[in-house]
């Protein structure tokens, strides 16, 4: 598990190989990832946007940004947290992701970025 604590904003990653399969026929790799997001602060926060940067070994980076989380925009109270689960699609057994997005504190207005840090993504038969 990767994680990551910023003003107060723990984000906590797990990754998983999900499998092969062809498409247009060519091999892809199916990675899951589930991510948690813990507001240690004191105040009211809110996701408002993220930002992916995604690395497969055999394209170029892709960048990828848009609102919430899973069609999602979470208030998240202190002390509690926003779990979610995604995945992304790979042309290689071996990438990575990371990010970061825009959490809205509710009681300053203040927005801030919260990095997600570099979480791998490794199919069992490519590592050595």
């Amino acid at each position: 598990m990767t994680t990551q604590v910023t003003k107060g904003i723990k984000v906590s990653v797990q990754t998983s190989f999900e499998g092969t399969f062809f498409k247009n026929y060519k091999m892809h790799y199916a990675f899951g990832y589930t991510i948690s997001i813990e507001n240690q602060s004191k105040d009211v926060v809110q996701l408002t946007t993220r930002h992916w940067d995604v690395f497969d070994s055999l394209k170029e980076m892709e960048a990828i940004d848009g609102e919430g989380v899973i069609g999602k925009k979470p208030v998240i109270r202190p002390g509690k947290s926003h779990t979610y689960s995604s995945g992304c699609l790979l042309a290689s057994p071996i990438g990575a992701m990371k990010g970061y997005y825009h959490i809205m504190n509710l009681t300053t207005s203040q927005i801030i970025e919260v990095p997600v840090p570099t979480f791998k993504f490794a199919a069992a038969f490519a590592m050595n």
